[in-house]
């Protein structure tokens, strides 16, 4: 009797709550192909955009490396001429000096700093390539997560229509005097079970709408319905490949440890950079001396170099030459991820793969059976708790096998992630 009081008040929220819609609260539905939503990404996405100027940033610092110093002009007039009695005399009375003077880099400096400079552009087009590959990753699990979750509101669509098309059955049965109401009662709390996960799988959908309209920089609210094509995703296979395959592969293609190599590059260009900056630089000038020199119209070529005496750049030197250890050892740790990553990212992928292989997929028997339990449950063969028992295996059946197709396809997803590149595709 407890049980039955503490089922009432379920069975009245389920009642209000009978008529509550079923489609998104949001703008457009709209079909979405995974190649539309990465043309899309690719063109649209703000952090990728942001990367790309700094990619820019770091290009127009080549240029900027490679610029000769501008030329020092300087020009020096007598402000009081006492013979003449003129401020600012700028007669042939008065004293005028003009004086150019030019700074030449010595030791090939320029030619370092720009190499420094491209190094560093290399380095930040590697970043972009690595953001790229991880909003990429980021895009197409949420993309197949989304696919295989709306497939399963589509299972408890059809299952909660059919349980309410029974639950008005049997309502009219129980008023009709012809079974007890704690069966109904039983059936609604069913009933409402159902639309409580329904809803909870709605919910993460709409989390994951958000996280895909983010990465497409989409501001239209539209409700995305993912489409792929169900037997590519079947035909995804690790047979082609090996372990050791894709552990080259991604030692080749990963952005990130490309990123790592040009940056140790970049150490020991800065290397050549400090030492051509221990040579001083020359200072080539011109004088013109009107009136303040031993004779008229004087005119002198001055030469001008710092001695390096006291400071020879040893500190930047050695801290570059330390700079080049750490990026070394920055790279060699690069390398150990990756592979680890690959390993890690195999393993899963096969492991889920033979979970798919070896499950049966076909759910026709069960559909089948269904339509007999109706019948039989209708007749009075079953009791209600068999009824619901055969029904909520028909529903985790069907739920879990799409969870199962969606944690493959993530893992394939994973193991592109962490080759650096699309080697198992189902587009």
């Amino acid at each position: 009797m407890q049980r039955l009081l503490f089922l009432l008040p379920l069975a009245l929220l389920l009642t209000l709550s009978t008529h509550a819609t079923a489609a998104p609260l949001s703008g457009d539905t709209l079909t979405l192909t995974l190649p539309q939503a990465e043309q899309q990404f690719v063109q649209n996405n703000l952090l990728l955009l942001a990367q790309r100027y700094n990619v820019s940033a770091a290009e127009a610092q080549i240029l900027q490396a490679r610029l000769w110093d501008n030329p020092t002009i300087s020009i020096e007039q007598n402000t009081y001429n006492p013979q003449t009695r003129k401020v600012l005399d700028v007669t042939k009375t008065g004293n005028s000096i003009v004086q150019v003077q030019q700074l030449f880099a010595l030791a090939g400096r320029r030619k370092a700093a720009a190499n420094v400079a491209q190094q560093n552009a290399l380095v930040e087009q590697f970043t972009f390539q690595d953001l790229l590959r991880t909003l990429r990753y980021q895009l197409r699990s949420t993309f197949y997560d989304l696919y295989y979750k709306q497939q399963s509101v589509g299972v408890y669509d059809k299952e909660v229509a059919s349980f309410q098309r029974t639950v008005s059955l049997y309502q009219g049965q129980y008023e009709k005097g012809n079974i007890a109401l704690k069966e109904v009662i039983r059936l609604k709390a069913f009933l409402f079970q159902l639309r409580n996960e329904r809803q909870a799988l709605l919910n993460d959908i709409a989390s994951q709408q958000a996280d895909l309209r983010t990465l497409m920089r989409d501001t239209s609210g539209a409700y995305y319905m993912p489409t792929a094509d169900p037997n590519r995703l079947k035909a995804l296979s690790l047979t082609n490949r090996t372990e050791a395959q894709l552990i080259d592969s991604a030692q080749v293609n990963r952005a990130d440890l490309k990123a790592r190599q040009a940056a140790v590059q970049q150490q020991n260009q800065n290397l050549r950079l400090q030492r051509a900056l221990a040579a001083p630089d020359l200072a080539v000038g011109y004088v013109y001396d009107r009136a303040g020199n031993y004779i008229q119209n004087y005119n002198a070529l001055t030469l001008g170099v710092a001695v390096p005496i006291f400071n020879r750049n040893q500190g930047n030197i050695r801290t570059a030459q330390n700079q080049i250890e750490v990026s070394k050892a920055q790279l060699g740790q690069q390398q150990l991820q990756v592979q680890n990553d690959v390993q890690e990212a195999w393993r899963l992928a096969r492991q889920n793969d033979q979970l798919y292989q070896g499950t049966d997929r076909e759910t026709l028997d069960f559909d089948r059976l269904m339509k007999g339990i109706d019948e039989s449950y209708a007749k009075r063969n079953l009791t209600i708790v068999e009824f619901l028992d055969f029904y909520e295996s028909y529903k985790n059946n069907l739920v879990q096998l799409n969870n199962l197709r969606a944690n493959r396809v993530r893992a394939f997803e994973q193991l592109n992630y962490a080759v650096g590149r699309p080697v198992f595709n189902a587009e």
